[in-house]
């Protein structure tokens, strides 16, 4: 069960201080978020809960590195992601964080088994290691039978297990999950978190989760932060 609040502890995944992100020029800004600050210790599930627009997809997208603040400071793991150059930011990418879209952002043209291959292929691990290891993950999150289908031959639900395993399979220290069953029915988003919580409390990863549902949120996490219009409710 989720509890409201908590603060900053010693052995943090991630520490945002006081960070805006604004898009557009200066006479016609947006601010997405506006001064966040947010300690996540080490193992902790924290979901993200608010309407759209609130900046959870936004403060999730900084913590992964695919946006830069525009002020403020992201730490993961102790690195601080503004002093990261591209390549740097890259291999984070690649081996601190996992990402987990709603949209899944699966590759049309390759199979399951490829698809969850392609960060491995990224990070240079040899064909042999990778195959075996995106096998393992397949089989996993229960798709063994389904290795050499491609997206358009796989329900909503093996395209998420799909994004799941792909996300996992390097065995990230923290995991981001965007609306990760925000497709699914609830059969089926059901079993999803619970191959997803299955998995963290087995390897001790961190979870952030953002997720407009407060069912979900106060079942699979631990602590819930909710935003409004790009800040922190306290």
């Amino acid at each position: 069960m989720a509890v409201e609040g908590g603060g900053a502890a010693p052995g943090y995944a991630v520490r945002a201080d006081e960070v805006v992100k604004s898009y557009g020029s200066a006479t016609s800004a947006v601010v997405a978020l506006r001064g966040v600050s947010l300690d996540v210790r080490r193992g902790e599930r924290v979901a993200l809960l608010g309407k759209s627009g609130s900046g959870k997809s936004t403060l999730l997208n900084l913590i992964g590195g695919l946006d830069r603040p525009t002020s403020g400071r992201i730490e993961v793991g102790g690195a601080d992601l503004a002093r990261m150059t591209g390549d740097q930011l890259a291999v984070h990418r690649l081996t601190t964080v996992g990402m987990i879209f709603q949209a899944y952002n699966l590759i049309p043209s390759r199979t399951a088994l490829e698809n969850v291959e392609l960060p491995m292929v990224l990070a240079g691990v040899v064909p042999a290691e990778r195959r075996a290891a995106a096998t393992a993950a397949l089989e996993a999150v229960g798709l063994g039978a389904r290795l050499g289908h491609r997206p358009m031959e796989l329900s909503g639900g093996e395209h998420q297990r799909v994004a799941i395993a792909r996300a996992l399979v390097n065995h990230p220290e923290i995991l981001l999950a965007d609306e990760p069953t925000g497709n699914l029915d609830s059969a089926t988003a059901g079993e999803i978190m619970a191959l997803l919580l299955n998995h963290l409390e087995r390897e001790g990863t961190t979870l952030i989760m953002v997720t407009h549902d407060e069912e979900l949120a106060r079942q699979a996490a631990d602590r819930i932060v909710r935003l409004k219009d790009g800040q922190i409710l306290s």
